[in-house]
């Protein structure tokens, strides 16, 4: 990790402080959407790391439990600007979100509704899938290295739709590329080339409301899921509507729906559940449970990677994670194409948003703004 003069890592955290908080103010569309936007930024325009150290920290944060995004905005406030970045560029990426799910929580439990912003995301989305796009040829033409890695990637974009759980692909792509690639050696070679040893590197009756236990719920979640917003539903199903007996069925698809409709992390549902069943305190304690073990997990991967560099076999793997990823990020790309592109007007946003972000490099937070502004037009007709 870069080590800079005093003056400039200073500069350098005031830069990750003002792109993380605006990203987090603007970032629609989920996790894939937010590194697209991440890619597009901090690769292509302003240069803070080359795409192979973005498609690296890909596939670390796709290896460890917790929101991609958010992890991807620690890792890249650690590279930029040291321990200091590394929690600046957390937390501002998420306290846009928190602020704002905390006034639609105060909001909802004091008048019973959410406000009505589809809309919004009608104009949204089809310039995120834009974004998307771009950012997947991009990564792609890097993490594509050979037809062995691009069949990988196919495969996991394959067997996502055939309903392959997530992680089982992103590792087993890895594994997959590891074993084509010895296999080709041992051919070369007769003989197989073997990893090193890294042996030496390090039921639904209602219990009584607590902030310890509404702490620790979101801690245990936060340190073992992995995949998309639909598993993080399940978890918050299975702990607070059947487990504890906290939350009703209505209440959590509200609190799902206000995850999906603001910027930024879609994990600040915690925020909106902790606020129902706790106020501001709940909030809180909800929101750092949910998030704290991306710090820690971020904190001890960088360490192991760095170690593990120098193995050749690590390598390996960690493209084939990467192809595995963008393969995910494609089918992620595909079902937000298909949800959201209903008509011509979506089309043409699609359209227009490509057009300037290939031809005129348009920043992608004008772009989302004219999207929304087409979609409050609509919203008129």
């Amino acid at each position: 990790m870069p080590n800079p003069h005093p003056s400039a890592s200073a500069n350098h955290l005031l830069e990750v402080l003002r792109f993380f908080l605006h990203l987090g103010l603007t970032a629609f569309g989920g996790p894939a959407a937010h590194i697209a936007i991440m890619q597009n930024e901090l690769v292509k325009r302003r240069k803070w790391l080359s795409e192979q150290q973005f498609l690296d920290l890909i596939g670390i944060t796709n290896l460890i439990p917790g929101p991609n995004s958010t992890e991807m905005a620690i890792h890249i406030g650690l590279l930029r600007a040291g321990w200091a970045g590394f929690w600046v560029g957390g937390i501002a990426f998420v306290l846009p979100a928190f602020l704002i799910v905390l006034g639609l929580a105060w909001a909802y439990v004091e008048y019973g509704t959410l406000p009505q912003v589809s809309w919004l995301l009608y104009g949204i989305k089809p310039v995120v899938i834009a974004i998307l796009l771009q950012a997947l040829w991009q990564l792609g033409r890097k993490a594509m290295k050979d037809r062995w890695l691009a069949a990988v990637g196919l495969g996991v974009l394959a067997g996502y739709f055939l309903g392959v759980n997530e992680i089982a692909l992103l590792f087993g792509g890895g594994a997959a590329y590891w074993l084509i690639k010895n296999l080709r050696r041992a051919q070369s070679l007769g003989g197989f080339a073997l990893l090193p040893s890294l042996a030496h590197l390090p039921t639904a009756a209602v219990t009584a409301f607590s902030y310890g236990t509404l702490f620790w719920s979101f801690f245990k979640i936060g340190s073992v899921m992995y995949g998309s917003g639909y598993v993080l539903l399940a978890f918050l199903q299975s702990e607070f509507v059947t487990r504890l007996g906290w939350l009703t069925q209505p209440q959590l698809l509200d609190a799902v729906a206000i995850g999906q409709f603001t910027p930024g992390p879609f994990f600040t549902t915690a925020t909106f559940i902790g606020y129902v069943l706790g106020g501001v305190k709940g909030a809180v304690l909800a929101t750092l449970g949910l998030f704290l073990p991306s710090f820690i997990f971020v904190a001890l991967s960088n360490r192991v990677f760095r170690r593990l560099q120098k193995y050749p076999a690590v390598r390996v793997i960690l493209d084939g994670v990467n192809a595995a990823a963008l393969g995910l990020m494609a089918a992620v790309a595909w079902q937000l194409g298909a949800a959201s592109l209903v008509d011509w007007v979506t089309v043409a946003v699609l359209l227009v948003s490509g057009l300037l972000l290939l031809r005129y490099k348009i920043n992608s937070t004008w772009l989302i703004l004219g999207g929304a502004l087409v979609g409050l037009l609509s919203s008129f007709f």
